[in-house]
């Protein structure tokens, strides 16, 4: 083993500097700078390289951590590039806005009283130094295949399907109702996360590599899953889950009360430099406002950091359970607080207030219960403690889930699961229709971009044993 390792001993953990809050709160630019080389060969070499590597264990896509992160620490970058895009189509995407907390960092042995490994930061500055030295290049596969593939969604999961489908030579078709490519990562991830700079070049990429995007291209629309099938050898569904959640609670038709998707979206298309007129007519946009975000997953940080760069005057996050209980990432947590977020836990809404729009939001002070089935604390309301909060804007970021998929796609025969996400044969990733596959959220529910990158490439596999089982058997019928 190298000897620059196992510094952890003697090296604190730092991460790539911040910028000031004060600063921050004023654009939509990233918020952490770059790492200088020295500065993330030290940290890399914090790494144990223990036995048992919890850190890749605990990562959706099995990154080979330990692995590139000596290689980085011996200053072997370019190797490790190669090893850390080996298992990843996206690293510096998920170096930006996966919940290291929650995985592999969270899963760092010397993370008890030595601090984990900045895996993510470092992650980051693999894979942007690789793009600034040109060794990021376009797929060249050995042989065209005839064969060709139709992928709807050009989110994450399908654009990791389509990435390892065009290495293996088959001709892919990407299809997406949006105008641009990138699904979320575009219109629904802030760009103090994720600048959109990162995203497009990665799909200009995809296109230098030879595949074909159709977009403003809606399933249902301008072609139906049947004709796509006629089309193409093998489908993806990668469509995601965008339908919003609900409250039913009294005042919930007033005006100014808006679903976080739909919000974020305005604010995304704004960003992009698109005429956006619910932003120009106050409708989505949180300046001068006193705003309410109710949530407290990835979505509800994402709407209350976006409501401060928007000018809000102020931003609360009503939240039922306490912090220690929250599903967001905690460092989006502490990075909302230091912008001025005031989180007000253990708390919940019981209406809406005002005449035509939202003045208020009356909520009620919960607290935690016994445990559910799932083991976590059930919210019981306090009796007597209603409090009426000032509200100009109310966003619910209550979670997504799917729409009417067989209505949708004009599929009536396509087998959904009883929480309306499609059905699919987890061996395989295929769906009830034969040579239909489908991957990400419209199968697992709302989740991370991590996960849906390893649905695409698990998919893709799936897919060309299929296809090549497939043209077996008709060499087979046709020798026959």
């Amino acid at each position: 083993m190298s000897k620059k390792m196992l510094k952890f001993v003697t090296l604190e953990k730092h991460m790539p500097e911040k910028r000031e809050a004060a600063s921050r709160r004023t654009d939509f630019n990233e918020i952490y700078g770059e790492f200088e080389t020295a500065r993330a060969t030290e940290q890399a070499s914090r790494c144990s390289q223990c036995g048992i590597p919890y850190c890749q264990i605990h990562c959706p896509v099995q990154n080979n951590i330990p692995d590139w992160l000596m290689l980085t620490a011996n200053g072997r970058l370019e190797e490790a590039y190669e090893v850390s895009q080996s298992t990843n189509n996206f690293p510096e995407i998920c170096g930006r806005i996966c919940p290291q907390d929650r995985l592999c960092e969270g899963s760092c042995v010397i993370e008890k009283g030595f601090e984990s490994v900045t895996i993510g930061a470092v992650e980051k500055y693999i894979t942007d130094t690789a793009w600034e030295k040109g060794w990021v290049k376009p797929v060249t596969p050995v042989a065209e295949l005839d064969q060709s593939v139709g992928v709807i969604g050009a989110g994450p999961g399908g654009l990791a399907a389509a990435d390892e489908l065009r290495k293996k030579g088959y001709q892919v078709h990407v299809y997406d109702r949006y105008d641009r490519v990138g699904g979320l990562m575009i219109y629904g991830i802030p760009g103090f996360k994720l600048e959109k700079e990162v995203v497009e070049r990665r799909a200009t990429l995809l296109a230098d590599s030879g595949v074909t995007f159709h977009l403003d291209f809606e399933i249902g629309r301008d072609a139906t899953l049947e004709e796509l099938r006629k089309k193409h050898d093998a489908i993806v569904i990668a469509t995601g889950v965008y339908k919003s959640r609900d409250i039913s609670l009294p005042g919930s038709g007033l005006g100014g009360i808006v679903p976080a998707l739909d919000y974020l979206t305005a604010s995304n298309r704004k960003g992009l430099g698109d005429n956006v007129p619910e932003f120009e007519n106050g409708t989505l946009n949180a300046d001068g406002k006193n705003v309410v975000v109710i949530g407290g997953g990835d979505t509800a940080m994402d709407c209350v950091r976006t409501a401060v760069r928007q000018g809000a005057k102020s931003v609360k996050c009503l939240y039922r359970r306490d912090r220690k209980n929250m599903p967001g990432s905690l460092r989006e947590v502490t990075n909302a607080e230091e912008e001025g977020v005031e989180f007000v836990w253990l708390s919940a809404p019981k209406a809406f207030l005002g005449d035509e729009k939202v003045t208020g939001v009356k909520a009620i002070e919960m607290h935690l219960g016994i445990a559910d089935s799932t083991g976590r604390q059930v919210p019981v309301e306090i009796d007597g403690s209603e409090h009426d909060i000032p509200c100009d804007l109310a966003i619910k970021a209550l979670g997504f889930d799917a729409e009417d998929i067989p209505t949708l796609f004009g599929a009536k025969e396509l087998e959904v699961s009883r929480w309306g996400t499609i059905s699919i044969d987890f061996a395989t990733s295929m769906t009830n229709l034969d040579g239909v596959f489908a991957i990400g959220d419209i199968v697992r529910g709302a989740s991370l971009v991590v996960w849906a990158i390893r649905d695409g490439r698990d998919a893709a596999a799936s897919i060309h044993k299929y296809l090549a089982g497939k043209q077996a058997a008709d060499k087979v019928a046709l020798a026959s």
